[in-house]
């Protein structure tokens, strides 16, 4: 009864102790994991599990290897804050598995990335098909980031209103490419003097702009 009681106290030490040295080493370690960062977090848990078995182990010997390990873990990070090189040392690169609309077979060999991972991962972003990407990017941390392909420019929707009612259609006007005193000019060459005097103008898709005046 004795040792299940200091088995017990011993977790909720070796608790606390963890969650001290996880705030030093940093929220990326829980939210973002590297390589390095999952080796370190393994190492850290098999140790603890070790100090919290093995009673008979001081704290002071438990405690000194994981100290070791997450003061390395922040070197090693506060080194490639300052550092590229360490930086893509420790995490990686990131690897372009999509680009250009086009799949980089070699560079999913490369990563042991098969094609139903890859179509897996896209379908997770709500991507429906590979052809919709323009960008797949493996991050250092394992996640995939997708980039679909931009949508093509629309079609101007012909006729374009003007104007409706005595009031300029400034959105349409611009998706046109006109301005208010090209519309203006083109009024007065009907003998418009102004734009309230016009029920309905719009451009048609064969250029000719149409214009009906208000009625008496």
């Amino acid at each position: 009864m004795e040792e299940l009681w200091t088995i017990i106290y011993r977790t909720i030490i070796v608790y606390f102790f963890l969650l001290v040295v996880l705030r030093m080493m940093g929220k990326r370690e829980i939210g973002q994991l590297s390589v390095l960062d999952f080796v370190i977090s393994i190492m850290i848990a098999e140790l603890a599990v070790v100090s919290i078995e093995d009673i008979h182990v001081s704290y002071t010997k438990a405690f000194t290897p994981i100290i070791v390990l997450s003061l390395l873990q922040i070197v090693l990070a506060v080194w490639s804050l300052k550092s590229d090189r360490m930086r893509h040392i420790l995490d990686g690169k990131p690897t372009f598995l999509i680009k250009d609309g086009k799949i980089d077979e070699k560079a999913m060999k490369q990563q042991r990335y098969n094609f139903d991972d890859l179509l897996m991962q896209i379908r997770q972003k709500d991507i429906k098909d590979v052809s919709d990407v323009e960008f797949a990017i493996l991050e250092p941390s394992g996640e995939l980031s997708v980039f679909e392909k931009k949508e093509e420019a629309e079609e101007v929707p012909y006729p374009l209103p003007f104007i409706i009612d005595g009031h300029i259609q400034w959105d349409k006007l611009k998706m046109a490419g006109k301005d208010e005193l090209w519309l203006r000019r083109e009024l007065h060459k009907t003998g418009i003097d102004h734009v309230r005097m016009v029920s309905y103008c719009a451009l048609r898709e064969d250029g000719v702009l149409y214009i009906d005046e208000k009625s008496d």
